[in-house]
């Protein structure tokens, strides 16, 4: 079983009070995810971000076919770290950890995914020409989107 890591960090001149207010606001996802991607939510960004939320949505990835996504917010400790869990999608697992720490003139925001995909041995063949691609773009446009809105620290992503 082959379980894959995307790591990205970046850097906002804003308090860590606006970092939290914004990230934990599950409509803002719909702010920093590329329009192609066709993302609504279907229910459960009522409220800000709880351990236990439920949260549904429609995102469009690949040749226009519609996807059913269904996260819980498993850990979620105010202005320092939130865990969202895929329950019902397109991986056989996602794990996705985003941390916010202080940092002199602003915040360092850290995601850490791990997944994995479905169909074995055909999933390991499309990672590297499929799913990393379109994984990298919508965390580079994620990342140009924050910067956008916030303001511009130098960024660092890796795989």
């Amino acid at each position: 079983m082959k379980i894959y890591t995307l790591h990205q960090t970046q850097k906002l001149p804003i308090s860590i009070e606006t970092a939290w207010d914004f990230l934990s606001d599950p409509k803002n996802l719909k702010t920093i995810t590329p329009d192609y991607m066709g993302f609504n939510i279907l229910s459960g960004a009522d409220r800000p971000m709880f351990a236990g939320q439920i949260i549904q949505y429609i995102v469009t990835p690949v040749l226009g076919i519609k996807t059913k996504w269904v996260t819980e917010i498993t850990h979620s400790v105010k202005n320092e770290y939130f865990v969202d869990e895929q329950r019902f999608g397109p991986y056989a697992l996602w794990h996705h950890k985003h941390f916010i720490k202080a940092i002199d003139g602003g915040v360092e925001m850290e995601d850490i995914i791990d997944y994995k995909l479905p169909f074995g041995i055909l999933g390991k063949m499309v990672h590297p020409i499929l799913v990393k691609p379109k994984l990298e773009e919508i965390f580079n446009y994620r990342t140009k989107k924050l910067e956008e809105l916030f303001g511009v620290y130098k960024t660092k992503n890796a795989l």
